[in-house]
């Protein structure tokens, strides 16, 4: 085995001696292999040179003597690389030569008078060369003539050009371009030593960019698997305190002191609440009597959550700077870090400390009147661009006040309804789209614009074929549309063309995806207020189409449609005087809808190169800031109202928040 791995490597070693040309280093190889009797291959001493020609060079040859030019110059230009054509003089002067020969062969060889479409063909491709290509020998000597060559009328007896046509200069033009083809295209193939260098080498650095990416992903991982720790830590200390307070009330009881309902009830609204506003526990006072709730409080003091530090500073000016100027590879990367950074900071302090860096710098140009700025990113001609910056708009838009910031500039809603028509509804740039959009429609003076703009006719039309839509974007548009009947500007749109909404939202009824169900309910009972919905209703059979739902439907799908059936059969006149939803507030204040949804980050798919940096650690090494964080009180939000699971929805809300304030 030993010696057969020897023989192995001695010939593989002599093959690419041979290969690299080192002719006199392979005669003494082949030699001193002799006198101790090592094995040499077949080829030993035959140079590549002097081996048989590949076929490529036969048939570059083969249409050079038969004057075929098109087919000449396509293997030439497949076969001979471009920088070999673009920067060897030597290949450079034998390519202008060919292409006078193929210019005269008519000439030469045509029996009688050559035919002159195809004579005219050739003259104008050498003229068109001359122009192009050719045109970097216009300076030399040698070559000079041959410039008027195409406008001479017979070139074969004009003194210039008569050797072009004698016998020996075609002969010494083919011996010059097959010993040009034996050095350039090799006979051999390449040794295998040669080859398995290089598959080592190409290996080696495919697995190195297979680990970077694995790096890049784990520590994603990371953040999200922390993320989600903190947000069970935040659960745990609420569910201590309410247990705290659950004690101290059962000590009462003792005393003779009773549990009303109502306090039951405010109980797990606290309990459960806090699943959808995680930040919010840290403000509720579970201060009650007893000494059963202070040792509860104290035994919880050691893990209370008052160390989360805050995320390094930017430089803001140089993100906006390269966001807007830098490539898109780079713009792509960087508001990829911008979101993760939002998404994946622990909420409270953390989360409300880079978001308010944001709005405080504009990272958006949202406060910018310039005509090149970040917002118009949505715009770019790099699909990956315009996901990502959707991607990032949504999240700002899934916290109340990055929808305050966001609302402040009057272009964007008009940006995103262009880009809600523009991109294909399977796209994820759609679908972040649309989320931000929902999401602003918890603001009141955004739901008129949208509303003025006709959202409501194209929401209808999209949901007409729920075939084309994801989970997410479906609830989503019912969303939207839910949000936009709750106004009474709303209402009348639909009232325009009542027989389409009533259409689309009793299909929905039937949807396999139940978590669209509460915004279509919520949906029809607002529109069903209007007397001439109802009565379009009532001409459909609409009562018939939702007893039937009555029959197979949930617990709390039953008594939202007993509602809806009860405003169906009602008989009051839409009281416009005593709704004024429309006239806007001088502050649009909204409620504190704060989540983040899985959603936002799902599906990247921009993946770094070896060597690219990307997240936070690309924010941190190229974007350093000093003192960029500017702490602002956050601003009083309302909270949540929670009304009754037995009646459609009344106040627009996001799906994110709605899952967990009503789960299914």
């Amino acid at each position: 085995a030993v010696d057969l791995v020897n023989a192995a490597s001695h010939i593989m070693g002599e093959l690419y001696l041979d290969y690299a040309e080192f002719e006199e280093t392979v005669k003494v190889f082949a030699k001193e292999c002799k006198i101790k009797g090592k094995p040499l291959p077949k080829t030993a001493g035959v140079s590549s040179r002097d081996s048989k020609a590949l076929p490529v060079q036969k048939d570059l040859l083969a249409a050079f003597e038969n004057g075929e030019q098109k087919a000449f110059f396509q293997l030439w230009e497949e076969h001979i690389s471009s920088s070999v054509r673009d920067n060897e003089p030597a290949a450079q002067k034998l390519e202008f030569y060919l292409h006078i020969y193929f210019a005269t062969y008519l000439l030469k060889h045509s029996v009688g008078k050559p035919d002159k479409a195809e004579l005219e063909e050739r003259i104008s491709h050498f003229k068109a060369y001359l122009e192009t290509k050719g045109a970097a020998l216009s300076q030399t000597t040698e070559f000079l003539p041959f410039y008027a060559l195409p406008f001479v009328p017979n070139p074969m007896v004009h003194p210039s050009f008569k050797e072009l046509f004698q016998d020996s200069w075609t002969l010494d033009l083919r011996t010059r371009l097959e010993k040009f083809l034996s050095l350039t295209l090799k006979a051999s193939q390449t040794p295998r030593l040669l080859t398995l260098f290089k598959e080592n080498g190409q290996c080696n650095k495919e697995m190195l960019q297979h680990l970077h990416q694995q790096l890049v992903e784990s520590e994603h991982r990371t953040m999200t698997y922390l993320k989600r720790f903190n947000k069970m830590q935040a659960d745990y200390h609420n569910l201590i305190g309410v247990t705290a307070e659950l004690v101290d009330s059962l000590e009462a009881t003792v005393n003779g002191k009773m549990i009303t309902p109502e306090y039951l009830q405010s109980v797990c609204v606290r309990l459960f609440s806090n699943q959808m506003r995680q930040s919010v526990a840290q403000s509720i006072d579970f201060t009650r009597p007893g000494t059963a709730s202070t040792m509860l409080r104290a035994s919880i003091a050691p893990v209370k959550m008052q160390d989360v530090p805050l995320l390094p500073s930017l430089d803001y000016e140089k993100l906006k700077k390269d966001l807007i100027t830098g490539s898109d590879r780079l713009k792509a990367f960087l508001l990829q870090a911008l979101r993760w950074r939002l998404t994946t900071s622990y909420p409270g302090e953390q989360r409300d400390t880079v978001l308010q860096a944001y709005i405080n710098n504009d990272l958006l140009d949202c406060h910018s009147n310039c005509q090149r700025n970040v917002l118009k990113l949505l715009q770019s001609k790099s699909e990956v661009v315009r996901q990502y910056m959707a991607r990032l708009i949504n999240a700002f838009a899934s916290l109340a006040e990055g929808r305050l910031y966001l609302s402040q500039n009057p272009l964007l809603l008009r940006l995103l309804e262009e880009r809600l028509k523009a991109e294909d509804k399977d796209s994820l740039t759609w679908e972040n789209v649309l989320g931000a959009l929902q999401k602003f429609s918890l603001r009141r003076a955004l739901q008129s614009a949208m509303i003025k703009d006709g959202l409501i006719f194209w929401l209808v039309d999209v949901l007409t074929d729920t075939d084309s839509l994801s989970d997410y974007t479906l609830e989503y548009a019912v969303a939207l549309l839910m949000n936009l009947c709750l106004r009474s500007a709303g209402k009348k749109m639909c009232a325009r063309i009542a027989n389409h909404v009533l259409k689309v939202l009793s299909d929905l009824l039937g949807h396999e995806n139940h978590e669209i169900q509460p915004y279509v309910n919520g949906a029809l009972y607002s529109i069903l207020a209007i007397p001439s919905v109802r009565e379009e209703a009532r001409a459909m059979g609409m009562e018939e189409i939702l007893r039937c739902f009555i029959k197979e439907g949930s617990a709390e799908m039953i008594r939202q449609i007993e509602f809806i059936i009860k405003q169906l059969n009602s008989e009051e006149p839409l009281n416009d005087s005593a709704v004024s939803d429309d006239e806007e507030e001088e502050e649009d204040e909204e409620e504190d809808q704060d989540i983040m949804e899985a959603d936002l980050d799902k599906d990247e798919i921009l993946q770094p190169q070896l060597g690219e940096l990307t997240g936070e650690k690309l924010l941190t090494t190229e974007y350093l800031g000093i003192m960029t964080h500017t702490p602002k009180t956050k601003k009083k939000l309302f909270p949540s109202v929670q009304q009754s699971i037995d009646e459609p929805l009344q106040r627009p809300v996001t799906p994110g928040y709605h899952r967990t304030a009503y789960p299914m």
